[in-house]
Formats: C-alpha cells, sequence, structure tokens
C-alpha cells in the first residue's frame, strides 16, 4: 500500500501474548513483516489474563510516547493496563488490558452493550464477562488515541468475536477509527460442523439465530454479527469460509486474508536433508522399541506418515485417514510392495497414563544398546591387538573377545524382549478406550499391527515435547524426521499443519475443504510435484474422495529415495510463497480499503 503519513496500525485480539489456538501463530508469525512497514505506528492489543503473559512480555517504563501517554490516561482511570514488547521476533509494542479491573463495572457494561446494540449477555459465563469487559477498555484506549490526535489515520484490525465488541460503540461515537474486522471461523460454523457430515450441503438451509440458541451462544454470535456488520472491511482466512459467512453472519467478505508463516523460522539451507535423516533416525528408535520384539521390518525401507492436531474426529480428516489406509494396506499387499509405512496420529485424548508395556519395552530397548555398546568396546581394542599380531594374517573369531558376563547378559536381555503379542495400537491407556472413535475405525478397519500388513499405526493421544519419554524431542524436530504430513480436513478454515510440513520440507496432504488447500488449488500450478497433494472432498464423496488419497499415498509409497530428496527440496523451495513477506499484500488491500471508506 501507497505511504500514509501520521497512520497508526492496531490489531487487536484475544491470542495477542496468549497462546490459545492458530489465531496466535498467525499474529505472531505476521510481526516482522508487519513491523517491517509500520514501525513503532504499529501496535498489539490483547488481554493480561493468561498466567503466561509475563514468559512474553517485557514492561516498558518509559510512557512518554504517544501510547504510553494514553496507557497513562487510562490507569489514572483506575484501569489495570500493561505497556511493553512482545518478545517474539520484531518485538512489536503491545498493550495489554486486566479485564477485571473494570468487573466493579460489569453490570453497567453490560447494560450499555444492551441499550445502544442489542446484546444480551447477562448468562454467567466467565469467558464473556472478561470478553465484554476487555472491549470496554479497547474502545477506552481508542478513544483517547483519537483525542490524542483528531489528524491522524487510524487503522484497527480485530480478529474473531472475543475482539469484537468494542466495533459498535467505535462507530456509533463516530470516533473516525477504520475497522478491519477478520473471523477465522465463525463461531457456529465450528459448532454445526463439528460431527455433521452434512455440513456444507445443509448450510444454505440453516437459521442462523435459531441455531445459536441451540447451542445456547446467542450472545457470543450477536457479538460477531454486530462486528461483522460495523467493519468498515470485513475479511475471513478462505474461500472456503466466505461461503460460511455469508451465510451465518449475513455479510459476504470484502477480502480474503490468507494465513502465512515467517519461513525465516523454518529456513535450514542446505541442512534440512540432514536435519530429516538425524529426527528419522530418532523417529526409528521409537519404532524399533514399539515393534521390534514382536517382529522387525527394515528401516532402510520405511516411511513415516503423521497427522496432528486437536481431536476432531470428523473435521480433521481422521476418519478418512484411517479408510485411506486401510486400502492403502490392501494395494501395497496386491502390488507386493515391501516398504512399509508407519502412520502416526498425534493428537490430545484423556489418558490415565502411558501403557506401562511401551515404557518397559522402550527401557529394555535401551538396555539392549547399552550391552552392545559395551561389547562394542570391548571387542574393539583387542581385536584390533589380535589382527595386526596374528602371524597367519587370519581373521579372529569375534566370539573370542567378548566376556561371558556380557553374552549372557545379552542373552537373559533378549529373552525378556521378544513377545509374541501385537505391537500396541495406542500408546497410552485411554480414559474413554471403548468410547473412542479413532481407536474404534482402527480396530474394525484392522489395522491392529498385524505382521503381514504393510501399514502400520501409532496413536500417540499427547502432544510431542523433550519431556516426552517415548519420543524425547520436539514437535518440530518429529516433522522433519517425518516423510509425509496427511491433514485431509472436512472443515478447516485454514489450517496451519501443512503449510508448516513444508516450511520443514516434507510434503503434504490436505483437502479442498481446508483454506489452506482452497488456496493451493487456486494458486500453485502443479502442486503434487511440489509435494502438495490435495483431496477433493467438496464434490467426491467420503469413499471416493478416500480412494483419491490412497492413491496418492500410493504414488508417493512408489517413489525411490533420489525422487523424494527431490521432491522435498521442490516442497522446501514452494514454501517461499507462503511467507508473511508476500501475502501481507492482501492485507495491504485491506487496509487501502478500510481508509478509503467512508
Amino acid at each position: 500500500m501507497s505511504e500514509i503519513k501520521n497512520a497508526y496500525l492496531t490489531e487487536i485480539a484475544w491470542e495477542v501474548c496468549n497462546q490459545v489456538g492458530g489465531i496466535y501463530t498467525v499474529i505472531r508469525s505476521k510481526v516482522p513483516a508487519i513491523m517491517e512497514k509500520w514501525g513503532d505506528n504499529y501496535v498489539l492489543l490483547g488481554p493480561y489474563v493468561h498466567k503466561n503473559v509475563a514468559a512474553e512480555f517485557e514492561e516498558i517504563t518509559d510512557l512518554t510516547d504517544h501510547y504510553g501517554k494514553i496507557v497513562q490516561k487510562l490507569r489514572e482511570n483506575g484501569m489495570d493496563v500493561h505497556y511493553g514488547r512482545w518478545l517474539v521476533t520484531g518485538m512489536p509494542k503491545v498493550i495489554l488490558f486486566n479485564p477485571y479491573s473494570v468487573f466493579h463495572s460489569l453490570d453497567k457494561i453490560k447494560y450499555l452493550l444492551w441499550e445502544h446494540h442489542s446484546i444480551s449477555s447477562v448468562q454467567g459465563d466467565g469467558l464473556l464477562d472478561q470478553v465484554v469487559a476487555f472491549g470496554y477498555m479497547v474502545k477506552s484506549f481508542f478513544w483517547e488515541l483519537a483525542m490524542l490526535d483528531r489528524k491522524a489515520n487510524i487503522i484497527a484490525h480485530f480478529h474473531e468475536w472475543m475482539a469484537g465488541t468494542p466495533i459498535p460503540d467505535i462507530r456509533k461515537d463516530n470516533l473516525g477509527v477504520k475497522i478491519v474486522f477478520t473471523t477465522h471461523a465463525t463461531l457456529l460454523g465450528r459448532y454445526l460442523a463439528m460431527g455433521n457430515p452434512g455440513f456444507y450441503e445443509h448450510l444454505q438451509y440453516m437459521d442462523w439465530a435459531k441455531e445459536a440458541k441451540h447451542f445456547n451462544i446467542e450472545a457470543q454470535v450477536n457479538i460477531e454479527r454486530a462486528a461483522t456488520h460495523g467493519a468498515h472491511v470485513f475479511s475471513t482466512v478462505s474461500d472456503v469460509t466466505a461461503r460460511e459467512c455469508t451465510q451465518l453472519l449475513g455479510r459476504t467478505p470484502d477480502v480474503i486474508l490468507p494465513n502465512g508463516l515467517n519461513i525465516e523460522r523454518f529456513v535450514a539451507l542446505h541442512e534440512f536433508q540432514n536435519l530429516h535423516k538425524i529426527y528419522k533416525d530418532k523417529i526409528s528408535e521409537f519404532v524399533m522399541g514399539h515393534f521390534f520384539q514382536s517382529y522387525s521390518f527394515d528401516l532402510d525401507n520405511v516411511l513415516y506418515f503423521f497427522t496432528s492436531g486437536r481431536f476432531e474426529y470428523t473435521n480433521k480428516g481422521f476418519d478418512i485417514t484411517v479408510e485411506a489406509l486401510a486400502r492403502l494396506n490392501w494395494k501395497m499387499k496386491e502390488s507386493g510392495i515391501n516398504t512399509t509405512v508407519v502412520m502416526f496420529f498425534i493428537t490430545k485424548q484423556p489418558y490415565h497414563t502411558i501403557n506401562p508395556n511401551a515404557l518397559e519395552t522402550r527401557a529394555v530397548l535401551e538396555e539392549i544398546l547399552d550391552t552392545c555398546e559395551n561389547i562394542t568396546k570391548q571387542i574393539g581394542h583387542r581385536f584390533f591387538i589380535a589382527a595386526a599380531s596374528n602371524p597367519e594374517n587370519k581373521i579372529p573369531n569375534l566370539n573370542d573377545f567378548i566376556d561371558d558376563y556380557w553374552k549372557l547378559r545379552l542373552r537373559r536381555t533378549l529373552q525378556t524382549w521378544r513377545t509374541s503379542s501385537l505391537p500396541l495400537i495406542v500408546t497410552h491407556n485411554l480414559v474413554y478406550d471403548a468410547q473412542d472413535p479413532l481407536l474404534g475405525y482402527l480396530r474394525t478397519a484392522n489395522l491392529i499391527n498385524h505382521r503381514h500388513d504393510p501399514v502400520k499405526v501409532v496413536y500417540h493421544p499427547d502432544f510431542i515435547t523433550t519431556a516426552n519419554p517415548l519420543f524425547g524431542m520436539e514437535y518440530g524436530q518429529f516433522v522433519r524426521g517425518c516423510h509425509l504430513g496427511v491433514f485431509p480436513s472436512y472443515y478447516e478454515p485454514w489450517g496451519y499443519t501443512p503449510l508448516e510440513c513444508i516450511a520443514s520440507g516434507v510434503p503434504t496432504i490436505t483437502s479442498d475443504l481446508a483454506g489452506f488447500g482452497d488456496f493451493v488449488v487456486k494458486t500453485v500450478d502443479t502442486p503434487e510435484e511440489k509435494g502438495i497433494y490435495v483431496v477433493n472432498r467438496r464434490t467426491q464423496n467420503f469413499h471416493d474422495a478416500a480412494e483419491q488419497m490412497a492413491n496418492q499415498m500410493l504414488n508417493f509409497v512408489k517413489q525411490n529415495r533420489r525422487e523424494r530428496i527431490k521432491q522435498r527440496n521442490r516442497t522446501e523451495a514452494a514454501s517461499a510463497s507462503f511467507d508473511w513477506t508476500v501475502l501481507t499484500k492482501y492485507y495491504d488491500e485491506a487496509y487501502e480499503k478500510a481508509l478509503n471508506s467512508v
């Protein structure tokens, strides 16, 4: 966008310095590209409610700049307001509001919201109370900003309904603030799509008011609709979600703001192929512990697939993934392909403990490794001396150099190691094992880790961290160690997980019902060559889409190692198209529209 004198850009979101979901990633990763254009005329507003805020926030004590003066005014009015910098790349200025500091006026704030905008928020909802109080404080900030510099061009970009309550009042008071409102997913859409395979077919017939009452979210939906219709520019993140907005919010978005990443954070230059091997070997250590006590397979001819994210069985496409894996399993056996595929489901479900067998096999494997390393050390020097001093130039017998102690220890360890049981499907003891839909479908599909099946499954109902005793690695490292990410979502307004895959040089499967997949179809030439496989879920039924997905997986499996390396190079290169330095042009368009609006 063209240079604008005396202009301020403010972004308001519940997830500023407050990691709840994907919006946190959107805003945090976008900061460096926005700071490059706006500098210190850019500030973010968020709530001071999360206990971990202090870890991401550094206070500014000098209140002499224009934001500092406003903070001082708000404090004089009895508000608990914090001014500082967000400790992320770019170090943007942030102002955080403690909504509890105005709770003594909450009844009055709610009354005015009803009186002026017919939004009832009387229900006793703790989050809603915080949101309403936060909105009142944010509106006060814009009042002070407008009064401080009446000639300023002020752009306020609000994200999601939880930040949207100030919008109707800002318009009512004619503060001269130009408003952009972005819904990343409609609130009703999230509720309606959950477990509803006919969501898109039924969308045009849905009565938003009736559905909001049914789910007891009338206040939240009314806030979202008021923000939508009060904005000068209304936006969402994908064409997929735009159709949802038109029906459920009553306004078609003016612009689409696709999500990107700060790709520089993922760049490993020529090292990313080496990193893949390093982390793949760490995953292989887990696989040995998990499978090899029952049977073994060639680790040089194994592919690691994975999916991850919140446990939304239908929305995230876990159901179609299992169906496609079952078909892949059959196709690989029919074709005589001797590759092994290990599919990891990394999600979050209630569990009691890690399965003791999973921990025990890991511990025994460590014991085998330790014993073998000791034997290797013992053999090494003795073997060297015997070989060098052998007058007949004969190769000595290795068994002659191992102490009986180590032989016995290794034999006993191996005896405790072997089992006739099948490897576990799930690594933890689930609280609701019998009701778990993913586990149930795996059992129904007979994907229970038989020796003769080329497709194996590991269901890990917890996120991966370095503290995890089974993997002992970061999630990002795990991603780099895998060969294919699998995310064929049914409902996904955008979808960061496949984008994070390609930024790490890992090919991925997505769907055209995910915002990211829809964007790829419309903007990327020959995406499969670049390692981005898009499943058509918009016009195909479940079984046809599963068949397409199984064939995409099969084609991937059939690639040789050199072809996979070439594809990873193309995948990593393609990620540059999704860097914020490229995608902020869509934001520039939104801000230009807002400034030119009446």
